[in-house]
């Protein structure tokens, strides 16, 4: 099985390069992040004639998640246990954004992530990334901890560069998000819980990424972080074959300013 995870930065922008690229790379599964659309807007009716079942879970014109599978799509389950919401007015209800979605497919359960960006370190929406990555961790740990022998795929955009090398230059990050230490070990508590990161293996940096900024020639220049991961299970981590990242897709006119990531299982 060909699993693939792929921040879209807007599904309705990007629904004829997605379709071109699920053809041309042969994927079973593709998590999408960041749709950008509500349930209603999405093209469900050209995912289905490519031959894909989709779940998608979208509230408004910000974040969503989706799942697109051609080797079945069963249980679908919308956030995950424990999973907080965000309102910048602590005094509003906080409402569970659209960032987490999964289903079986394959016997694999896949989870679409879109971890909450941080915005700064002294914003509340910071203090929010920390708890929803803790609550993440708690829900995993007990999915392997109920079935030592549960597939499970922690797939997505995690909004976190682990190592220094993750990004183009650690100067320019310094006392920013995604490069913190609280976030480098919420990020590295998955590994205590159980799942291992599998693309690095296979896609050694320095200089790979995932993530290009639209703005000052950031691509061209290799100025980029790697912040979208795939973290397996046990029992899943030990079907994997092989890893990469289509840099490729980040070329060209309408691109994602995220590549798609892709893990080979056998």
């Amino acid at each position: 099985m060909r699993l693939a995870t792929w921040n879209v930065n807007s599904i309705r922008a990007r629904q004829e390069r997605v379709l071109a690229w699920l053809d041309r790379s042969d994927c079973d599964v593709l998590a999408m992040q960041e749709t950008k659309c509500k349930d209603e807007q999405f093209p469900f009716d050209a995912f289905t004639e490519a031959g894909y079942e989709v779940a998608h879970h979208g509230l408004s014109q910000w974040n969503g998640v989706a799942i697109a599978s051609r080797v079945g799509l069963e249980d679908v389950r919308i956030g995950f246990d424990g999973m907080p919401g965000f309102h910048k007015d602590p005094e509003v209800s906080q409402d569970p954004e659209a960032r987490a979605i999964s289903a079986v497919c394959d016997g694999v359960r896949v989870h679409s992530l879109y971890v909450p960006n941080g915005r700064e370190l002294s914003d509340p929406h910071y203090t929010y990334k920390l708890e929803w990555l803790a609550r993440l961790r708690d829900h995993a740990a007990a999915e392997v901890a109920a079935d030592p022998r549960a597939q499970v795929a922690l797939v997505g955009d995690w909004n976190v560069a682990p190592l220094d090398e993750d990004v183009w230059d650690m100067e320019v990050f310094a006392g920013k998000t995604h490069v913190s230490e609280p976030e480098r070990q919420a990020f590295a508590a998955f590994d205590g819980a159980g799942f291992r990161e599998v693309t690095r293996e296979y896609t050694p940096g320095p200089g790979v990424y995932t993530y290009w900024d639209y703005t000052g020639l950031s691509f061209p220049k290799r100025k980029g972080m790697r912040i979208d991961f795939q973290l397996h299970s046990p029992a899943l981590a030990a079907r994997v074959t092989g890893a990469s990242i289509d840099r490729e897709e980040r070329k060209g006119k309408g691109a994602s300013d995220h590549a798609p990531v892709v893990v080979d299982l056998e």
